[in-house]
């Protein structure tokens, strides 16, 4: 099979890198309270402060003030992806490459728990924004934790989410996407599926650190533009994810598949449906990560998917089918 090029290639990369990390992210739900006790009850996140529309998370070792706000709306789905700089000089390269690909939309500075920030859309729709200043997450008696380098105290319950891994998007252009994330993000491609047909990839995965991935896009099937298809959070190991989907059985969530491990990435996984709809991956890579600085992309054909998961496990047909929002 003679391999597409419809899309970049990974271009040298110039170390370091313009952004550092994958910062907060805005999750939608119908059912806000009901969502809100599944990432503290299960996932083991903390509330930290909550407005009339929305409350803001903190896994427990994250540096910054807070991971995830939840956001009351009608429909499920992804909000705002914010993503930290790597320094100033670096933040000001992203914001000129960002204007010049005409998808920025200015500057903010009222987001909660951030300094100024540049919003702008990914070819797709799906809004995101990038800073440099940040609050940081300060412990106090209830959360101090025993050792002063991390963030707060191990929380000892359900799943024992240790921080935000990875977005997943669902996009109806994967090329354009892809473009945009390595000649104005600066991403790196780790790995990608590539079509039956030769015409280009149904899923690429990109890493904006040393982690084998940060950002993932596959191909939307109905179509569609700035919708969900997973939130990914990572735990310490993978007997936290095979304990998880026992507090989740219990807890009578729904569990969609897992736990297993992908072929793609090795990632050791398990999706559940938080309340509102969304789709949430607890996840573990083990040790792998990505220290090549020419790292070249791996290829994974349509035959080679369709033998399943790195152990057999069939992929459930409702991971091709559901994304948030839903559709009509």
């Amino acid at each position: 099979m003679t391999e597409p090029n419809v899309e970049p290639d990974n271009p040298p990369i110039d170390w370091p890198r313009d952004i550092a990390h994958v910062g907060p992210v805005e999750l939608f739900t119908p059912t806000l309270e009901e969502t809100r006790d599944f990432f503290v009850d299960l996932m083991a996140l903390s509330e930290v402060g909550r407005d009339d529309s929305s409350i803001y998370l903190h896994s427990w070792d994250d540096y910054e003030s807070f991971t995830i706000r939840i956001i009351a709306r009608e429909k499920a789905g992804i909000g705002r992806t914010y993503l930290r700089a790597a320094s100033p000089p670096a933040l000001e390269r992203l914001v000129l490459r960002i204007v010049a690909s005409g998808y920025g939309e200015g500057w903010v500075d009222d987001i909660r728990g951030l300094g100024a920030t540049f919003l702008f859309t990914d070819p797709d729709g799906h809004a995101m924004g990038v800073y440099w200043e940040v609050e940081r997450f300060v412990a106090d008696d209830s959360n101090r934790p025993a050792l002063k380098n991390q963030a707060a105290r191990y929380p000892g319950r359900g799943a024992n989410i240790r921080r935000l891994d990875h977005v997943n998007y669902l996009t109806g252009d994967v090329p354009s996407t892809s473009a945009f994330l390595v000649n104005v993000l600066g991403a790196c491609c780790t790995e990608r599926i590539a079509k039956a047909d030769g015409s280009g990839y149904s899923g690429v995965w990109y890493s904006v650190t040393n982690k084998s991935y940060d950002l993932v896009y596959t191909e939307d099937w109905a179509g569609a533009n700035g919708r969900l298809h997973h939130l990914a959070f990572a735990t310490d190991s993978r007997d936290d994810i095979l304990r998880a989907a026992d507090v989740f059985l219990e807890a009578g969530v729904h569990i969609e598949t897992g736990p297993h491990k992908h072929a793609i990435q090795q990632t050791f996984f398990l999706y559940v449906w938080e309340p509102g709809g969304n789709r949430i991956e607890l996840c573990n890579a083990g040790a792998r990560l990505i220290l090549e600085p020419d790292w070249k992309t791996i290829t994974w054909t349509a035959e080679e998917r369709a033998k399943g998961q790195a152990w057999g496990l069939q992929t459930i047909s409702t991971f091709h089918t559901h994304g948030t929002p839903t559709l009509d």
